[in-house]
C-alpha cells in the first residue's frame, strides 16, 4: 500500500487535564501517515485523482483547533476517525500527536502518542427461523446500518435453508451483508448482540443450534484472525455450512479465507461437490 506523509502540522491548540492547559493553550506537532493507492494519481499527473493534502492539513487544523480534550490520545482518535469518515480512499491511517510543553517537571524533548486506524470490510451471516423470519432478518440489518461509523454495503439473497445441527425445527431465512466499520471487532460484537436482545433474542436461553428469532455472526473481519474467549474470526466452520458459503460466494466470490488461504469460490465449490469438477 502507498503512503503519503504529512509531518509535524504545528498547531496552538487547548487540549490538557490541567485549567492552565485549557485557558492559556500550547503548541503541538501532528503527523499523518497516510495508506492510500496512489497508483492512479501517478499515471495522470492529476490533482483529482490523488488525497489533496492541502485540504487533509486544513481539515487537521479544524478539527484539532475547535475543541479542548484532555488527552492527546482523544485527540489523535478523534482526528483518526474524522479522516477515516471524511475520505473513502484512506484505507488506514496513522496519527502522532506530539506535545512539546506537556507539565512535566524535568527536562524532556515531548510527550507523543501514536494511534493507527483503519476501515474493516467485514461479512456477517444473518439467520432467522421464528415469527416473521424476513421481517426480522431486514430490521436487523437496518439497525446494524446504525451502529457508528458502519455502513451496510452489499447484502445477498433471503434464502431459505433447512436448518444445521438440530434438524427437529423450522426452516431458516439466511443472508449475508458486507459491512464497512471504523470499529475494532469485540466492539462491533458488543453492538450487534444488543441487536440481537432488542429484537428479541436471550441468547442465555438458546439452544445451541436451535430455534433463533435472530442471529448475527461475524464471518470475516478484514484479514483479522482473533481467538477470544467470546469471539473466534474467521467464524468457526463457516466452510462446511451452505448456507453462509453461498451467500457469501454471491456478493463476495474472491474474497480469501486468511486462515484456509482459498477464495470463497472455490470454498463453495469444494462444498459442494468438489472444486476441480467444476468448469469455468
Amino acid at each position: 500500500m502507498d503512503k503519503i506523509y504529512i509531518n509535524n502540522l504545528e498547531f496552538i491548540a487547548y487540549h490538557g487535564v490541567s485549567q492552565e492547559e485549557k485557558s492559556l493553550g500550547q503548541k503541538f506537532l501532528v503527523s499523518l501517515e497516510i495508506f492510500t493507492e496512489t497508483r492512479r494519481a501517478g499515471k495522470s499527473d492529476k490533482i483529482e485523482d490523488t488525497l489533496n493534502y492541502s485540504q487533509i492539513a486544513s481539515d487537521v487544523e479544524q478539527n484539532f483547533t475547535k475543541k479542548s480534550l484532555n488527552l492527546i490520545e482523544a485527540c489523535a482518535e478523534d482526528i483518526a476517525e474524522f479522516l477515516l469518515c471524511k475520505y473513502q480512499n484512506i484505507n488506514e491511517i496513522k496519527i502522532i500527536i506530539k506535545k512539546p510543553s506537556a507539565p512535566l517537571k524535568m527536562h524532556f524533548d515531548s510527550v507523543a502518542v501514536e494511534v493507527t486506524r483503519k476501515r474493516y470490510e467485514v461479512y456477517l451471516s444473518l439467520g432467522s427461523n421464528m415469527g416473521n423470519r424476513e421481517e426480522k432478518i431486514l430490521s436487523a440489518i437496518e439497525e446494524i446500518n446504525k451502529i457508528g461509523n458502519t455502513n451496510v454495503i452489499k447484502t445477498s439473497q433471503i434464502i431459505e435453508y433447512e436448518p444445521f445441527g438440530f434438524i427437529e425445527q423450522a426452516k431458516f431465512l439466511n443472508c449475508v451483508v458486507k459491512v464497512s466499520t471504523l470499529l475494532i471487532p469485540q466492539e462491533f460484537l458488543k453492538n450487534i448482540l444488543e441487536i440481537e436482545k432488542n429484537l428479541g433474542r436471550n441468547r442465555k436461553n438458546s439452544k445451541k443450534w436451535g430455534p433463533r428469532i435472530i442471529d448475527i455472526d461475524i464471518l470475516l473481519y478484514g484479514k483479522e484472525i482473533v481467538e477470544d474467549d467470546n469471539l473466534s474470526i474467521p467464524h468457526l466452520w463457516m466452510e462446511k455450512r451452505a448456507f453462509v458459503l453461498e451467500p457469501l460466494c454471491e456478493i463476495a466470490p474472491n474474497v480469501i479465507h486468511p486462515l484456509l488461504k482459498k477464495s470463497i469460490f472455490r470454498l463453495n465449490c469444494e462444498l459442494n461437490g468438489g472444486y476441480d469438477d467444476i468448469k469455468l
